[in-house]
């Protein structure tokens, strides 16, 4: 049992746990709880920025979600950001942001200021409205005489306009003691318009002294962090952790980031209400109200994805002009049950019930719908587990993962039909969650190899999760043989990249020797292309 806030704990004793496990009674409860700024009131004492004495901004800064007139911005203040309350009082702050076209900041084109409130932690985002679509801005925060590292992020182009090209990049699932985050050295100085983050953005697992992997010789962290994140303060903690890792903060401060979570932000092969360890419900989604809550405070999300209780409408779309149209499920808040657990199983009529759902039926028809109207060249569907078919080895007997769409089967037929009705000729899946990499041909029949390719599914592999990995892991020969539609498979840590045009997009593999010790050299591991109206991945 976790030792939950008392409000959080006291909507629990309050809910009748069928009422709770609906989701919709929990979240009506335990909104209460949520520790919010009183409406139209000030909710704290104000604290003199001033009077901040070390760096608030030890966590950098970060920008998300572009659309074409407005950017976000997100930063929060920390001076201490391996204690519970951040170094901070239980005070709110104001906080000065700008905006400019240089990065000396000598032609300032907005600017304003910020509440940071002890509510949310002392996290800051403002949503920067009137400024040019498709172009570079650079920005900064002051908290008294502090200045915040300078970001950059580019607005999307315009709703009818044609871009030339796309240029952004996938990556997931970065354990912190799994490994150092040199991708993201590598990524910080890729020339993007935009980075997806596919979920598992850190782990609820104990971190050691010594970073695990990490093996740090140099610095010992809080014993705090060596036990599973359960509460409220674990789970913030944790991101201050993590964030204050400086190539993560490099990154984040050189591009605009999209991200979506999987399991790990919560906990492990989650599903809905239902936990991986046997808690009652009614526990479980205080855990869930948690982390999801400290999930808003520390990424650069919209209004429209400030949490509730324990639900969160992350799910969301965003056009890049005619170009692209990026479509972010949530794959994990509203799936049914995992068949037999999350584990690889042999196939059988409990998986292929249609009743089964990996979106829920409000998530898939709001997919299907967008579809609909989509007027963008390449539609991009941002989830988190495998969507193609991925046979264990050759032959009869073969298994299945169960955590992944071949666990839902129908579910998955749904999107390839909505895609197919709705007129959708480029369709490409972005996958993270595996820690390899996979280029896959999506096919109309996977038990038929010789059926339409229908798109491709590119399965970025993870920032450190797995530790170093191998070019070729043990189970390469069994999934290449059993899966003709797998284009590419290769076990090192890294990234994905993808340059869009109108008429093609290309994927480059990226990959390091090693995360377990930093610096690590990037390589080029492997380029694929995909003809606009002609699905299907062949090597550049």
């Amino acid at each position: 049992m976790g030792n939950h806030l008392p409000e959080f704990r006291a909507a629990a004793r309050r809910i009748d746990r069928r009422q709770f496990v609906t989701r919709t009674g929990a979240a009506a409860v335990l909104a209460f709880a949520a520790h919010l700024p009183t409406a139209g009131a000030a909710s704290a004492r104000r604290l003199n920025p001033r009077d901040i004495t070390k760096n608030p901004f030890t966590l950098g800064v970060a920008s998300g979600d572009p659309l074409p007139e407005t950017a976000l911005l997100w930063t929060r203040l920390a001076p201490e950001p391996y204690a519970a309350d951040s170094g901070l009082p239980a005070e709110r702050v104001e906080v000065e942001w700008e905006v400019a076209h240089d990065e000396r900041f000598a032609q300032v084109v907005k600017s304003g200021s910020a509440t940071a409130h002890p509510e949310f932690h002392h996290s800051v985002r403002v949503e920067v409205p009137g400024l040019t679509s498709d172009r570079v801005y650079h920005y900064r925060f002051r908290a008294g005489t502090w200045i915040s590292p300078a970001g950059r992020t580019r607005t999307a182009p315009g709703a009818g306009s044609a871009p030339g090209r796309l240029r952004f990049a996938t990556l997931s699932c970065q354990a912190y003691y799994h490994g150092y985050f040199t991708a993201y050295e590598h990524l910080a100085a890729e020339d993007l318009d935009v980075v997806v983050h596919l979920g598992d953005y850190l782990y609820e697992y104990a971190v050691a002294a010594d970073g695990g992997s990490r093996k740090y010789t140099d610095r010992k962290l809080p014993a705090h962090y060596n036990k599973e994140t359960i509460t409220l303060e674990d789970y913030r903690l944790r991101y201050g952790l993590y964030k204050s890792d400086p190539d993560l903060m490099a990154a984040h401060a050189a591009h605009p980031f999209v991200v979506t979570w999987d399991d790990h932000e919560t906990e492990n092969n989650y599903a809905d209400a239902t936990p991986e360890n046997d808690v009652p419900p009614e526990e479980f989604l205080l855990r869930r109200a948690a982390a999801y809550r400290a999930y808003w405070e520390n990424q650069p999300l919209r209004a429209p994805q400030q949490p509730n209780g324990p639900d969160m409408r992350l799910y969301r779309r965003l056009a890049f002009g005619r170009l692209a149209q990026f479509d972010i499920l949530d794959t994990r808040q509203y799936r049914s049950n995992q068949v037999q657990g999350a584990n690889w199983q042999v196939p059988g009529a409990e998986s292929k019930d249609p009743k089964r759902t990996m979106t829920g039926a409000t998530q898939e028809r709001w997919l299907i719908d967008g579809w609909k109207s989509s007027a963008a060249t390449w539609n991009l569907l941002a989830q988190q587990v495998t969507f193609s078919q991925r046979r264990d080895r050759p032959g009869a007997g073969f298994k299945l993962s169960m955590d992944a769409w071949d666990g839902y089967t129908a579910s998955r037929g749904r999107v390839l039909n909505g895609a197919k009705t709705a007129g959708i000729d480029n369709l490409m899946v972005l996958t993270g969650d595996v820690h390899v990499g996979y280029g896959f041909d999506l096919k109309e029949d996977f038990d038929d190899p010789k059926s339409r390719t229908v798109g491709t599914e590119i399965a970025t592999t993870s920032v450190s999760s797995g530790m170093d990995g191998a070019e070729k892991p043990p189970n390469w020969s069994n999934l290449t043989s059993a899966n003709p539609h797998m284009r590419y498979y290769n076990g090192r840590r890294g990234y994905t990249t993808f340059a869009l045009t109108p008429d093609r997009a290309t994927v480059t593999f990226n990959t390091l020797t090693a995360v377990t010790k930093p610096g690590s050299a990037l390589t080029r591991a492997a380029s694929f292309v995909t003809e606009a109206g002609k699905p299907g991945l062949t090597p550049a």
